[in-house]
């Protein structure tokens, strides 16, 4: 018997109470920067397996100390979606909370992070109870608002390096829409750097009928639109991914009128900081070209938000990770994540440590039928085997770092 398995011989009591924690966090999901139950629930657990627990920028970190050794630090994220959730499992959410414009909306876990949360718990328990098979700390990261990119900085700006040690080692992992009990494992880039733009571009107000004594803000937009498309297909050189996307384009209010300006937003992905860079100069470059070209009575204004940094996995950690997943899970439910080109800010927190991490997906829908995708009001991952296999990868991925020989 492996260390690891020493470790998780008691997961069937653990995922006794886990199935029923999974429920309770479903059923009551919370926006980013709003997770205050969802902590205060983290914070007593942890408190009660003899974690020393610190609130920190939202957030919640437990570190458990047991001896000399390796510090391993595993993150979960902990916010839920602006999705009014659309399964009929019992369990589903039917909670609304106002949101940071003031609208009331439906909420739900549709991204995976009450799986994160139940397995990073169940984990934390089983290195807590067996502490003969380790040596070394761990600290187990609960953050808020990774949806919107906050979180991490939020906790780093609360003092995070400061708090907690230097970890030599960081894991995140993730639910994807992949079969369930299988890991997917990547070197180097796996999930996009993301950026949002909110561009303004500045037009002259007339009636309909009077077009020529305006400036259409509606008809520069719409030029806009159509030039960043020829981004990607033309500046970015082929084999170089890149993906921009227009997802909103307001303007005005009534057909007979014509307004003073347009709103748009836009969102691209990268995997590589050079072609980010020539992505955002080809960007502005545009809108303003366009803005000349049309005489617009002002320049354009481009607000960046929702900013997320490139996740990259080191290839010495990741080597070691799945080494020790296929010989735990054997070779079949090990794959090849492959990149995805969704965003992450899990990445800060490592980066400010200077500490090497690796990333890992893990399945969690019927391998008959493929699962929908993160976001979707139907995302309802299978309870088992999926907080089974991600509480082991935890742990396995921990016991390769801190496990004692023998």
């Amino acid at each position: 018997m492996t260390r690891a398995q020493e470790v998780l011989a008691n997961l069937d009591v653990t995922t006794l109470w886990q199935e029923d924690l999974y429920k309770q966090f479903h059923a009551h999901p919370e926006l980013s920067s709003q997770e205050t139950a969802t902590a205060a629930e983290i914070a007593r657990r942890l408190g009660s397996l003899g974690y020393d627990v610190q609130s920190v920028g939202g957030g919640v970190v437990g570190v458990l100390t047991n001896g000399p050794g390796k510090t391993v630090l595993m993150r979960a994220d902990i916010d839920a979606l602006p999705v009014t959730e659309l399964t009929d499992l019992p369990y589903a959410s039917t909670d609304t909370a106002v949101d940071a414009t003031g609208a009331t909306v439906g909420v739900m876990h549709a991204c995976g992070h009450d799986i994160h949360i139940t397995c990073l718990l169940g984990a934390a328990e089983l290195l807590a109870a067996d502490r003969d098979a380790w040596g070394g700390t761990f600290v187990a990261l609960f953050q808020p608002a990774e949806e919107t990119a906050a979180g991490g900085k939020a906790m780093l700006a609360d003092g995070l390096t400061g708090k907690v040690p230097r970890p030599d080692v960081a894991f995140g992992q993730h639910v994807l829409n992949h079969a369930a009990g299988v890991i997917g494992m990547q070197v180097g880039p796996v999930f996009s750097a993301g950026d949002s733009i909110k561009i303004t571009v500045f037009g002259a107000g007339s009636h309909g009928s009077m077009p020529h004594l305006g400036v259409d803000p509606v008809v520069l937009a719409a030029s806009i639109v159509l030039r960043l498309q020829t981004i990607v297909s033309r500046e970015v050189k082929p084999g170089e991914f890149a993906v921009v996307t227009v997802g909103s384009s307001v303007a005005g209010t009534a057909s007979n009128i014509i307004p003073d300006r347009a709103v748009l937003l836009v969102n691209l992905r990268t995997y590589d900081t050079g072609v980010r860079q020539r992505v955002v100069d080809s960007i502005e470059r545009i809108v303003r070209a366009e803005c000349e070209a049309s005489g617009s009575p002002e320049p354009p204004t481009l607000e960046y938000y929702d900013q997320f940094p490139l996740t990259d996995n080191d290839p010495e950690v990741t080597a070691v990770v799945a080494e020790a997943f296929r010989a735990h899970f054997g070779e079949a439910r090990v794959v090849e994540l492959g990149r995805i080109p969704a965003s992450e800010d899990f990445s800060r927190i490592p980066d400010a440590f200077g500490t090497p991490y690796t990333y890992w997906g893990l399945g969690g829908f019927s391998p008959e039928k493929p699962g929908p995708p993160n976001h979707s009001p139907f995302f309802a991952p299978l309870i088992q085997p999926t907080l089974r296999a991600g509480t082991e990868a935890i742990v396995v991925a921990v016991m390769a770092f801190l496990g004692k020989d023998g």
